[in-house]
């Protein structure tokens, strides 16, 4: 072979390797692209639940409790058949590199749990030797199911299991032959629920306000002389939320105050009478107007939080002075029903 001969040859092979090279990285450009639009798409918040429609489309009088235990289980169904599906137990990409739309559903999810059991443990049962529902006896720790599973048992079917328990119980709820089946609109319930709803939103607005980091005194024995806790802390204790989570705690916050706003609409048409005789109807509409002003669309491409008074703005305190209203006149409402 001729030295023209090998040269060729050289030149040849380095042009089939770049090509080579050029195909890989172009395949590689539009993988990421892809990839990129499947996590824009799937990001999008779930559709809210039409509470209104389920009470217009049923015929005849609606029982109580019917509002709100098909709104729960459409909730969970929001989660389940949104755009993607459910994303926390996804180990496949481009899920697997999503953290904001898995902390969205955690955030809904943790309220669906207090949601099913307040419904197992006070509005199903007429005071406290009272036998529970068979259904809600195994929907609640369906729920209860990490998240992140995604075999043995997978998420997904528990959540679904869930769903089907809840409706089996509203059902029997519908069914004028079946007396042994109730829900108990009382305000004591109603209560009982919202004093968890409050305690939500104080811990989710806690961990808003700390993403700027603020020094604060400690408060945690205040109001009794004799109450003591297990280890010792300082008097000023310093709150701030590690740079990696900050997102995704705004995240979880949309997330939970998203399924909250659904509940409250449905607990206001099965608890009407209530707020009627406790004349709260203004104030719990109030909390749910607060709440709504959390799913404001979101016209920054991230989550920013700057300083308090910085250039930037902080969404995660803007999220935060929300929710801290919300949970005010939640608290409000809380003593309101309290009284006679």
């Amino acid at each position: 072979m001729s030295e023209s001969d090998i040269e060729f040859d050289a030149v040849s092979g380095n042009g089939r390797s770049r090509k080579k090279w050029t195909a890989i990285l172009a395949t590689l450009l539009v993988l990421v692209v892809l990839m990129l639009v499947f996590i824009f798409v799937w990001s999008s918040d779930p559709d809210p639940v039409d509470v209104d429609a389920i009470q217009k489309t049923y015929v005849g009088d609606i029982p109580r409790g019917y509002v709100t235990v098909e709104t729960t289980a459409q909730i969970v169904e929001k989660l389940l058949d949104k755009s993607g599906g459910f994303l926390s137990n996804d180990i496949t990409p481009p899920s697997i590199f999503m953290d904001n739309m898995p902390a969205f559903e955690f955030g809904a999810l943790v309220q669906i749990r207090d949601m099913a059991q307040v419904l197992r443990n006070d509005m199903s049962r007429s005071q406290s030797q009272s036998l529970e529902d068979e259904a809600l006896k195994f929907a609640e720790p369906a729920f209860n199911i990490d998240h992140r599973k995604w075999m043995f048992p997978r998420a997904e079917r528990e959540y679904r299991k869930g769903v089907k328990l809840l409706r089996e119980y509203r059902d029997r709820l519908a069914d004028p032959q079946d007396s042994n089946t109730q829900f108990y609109a009382r305000s004591d319930n109603l209560r009982k629920w919202l004093e968890i709803v409050s305690k939500r939103l104080g811990g989710l607005s806690q961990r808003l306000s700390a993403s700027v980091g603020r020094s604060r005194i400690n408060t945690d024995l205040s109001n009794d002389a004799a109450a003591e806790q297990s280890t010792p802390t300082s008097q000023i204790v310093t709150v701030k939320t590690p740079w990696m989570e900050i997102d995704d705690v705004f995240w979880e916050a949309r997330g939970a105050t998203w399924a909250q706003i659904q509940l409250l609409k449905a607990i206001e048409k099965d608890f009407a009478h209530v707020l009627e005789d406790k004349n709260a109807r203004t104030s719990f509409q109030q909390i749910i107007m607060e709440l709504e002003a959390t799913q404001e669309t979101i016209w920054s491409p991230m989550i920013l939080n700057g300083d308090e008074f910085g250039f930037f703005s902080n969404h995660s305190l803007v999220m935060s002075s929300y929710i801290s209203r919300a949970n005010a006149a939640t608290i409000d409402l809380i003593d309101l029903l309290k009284g006679g």
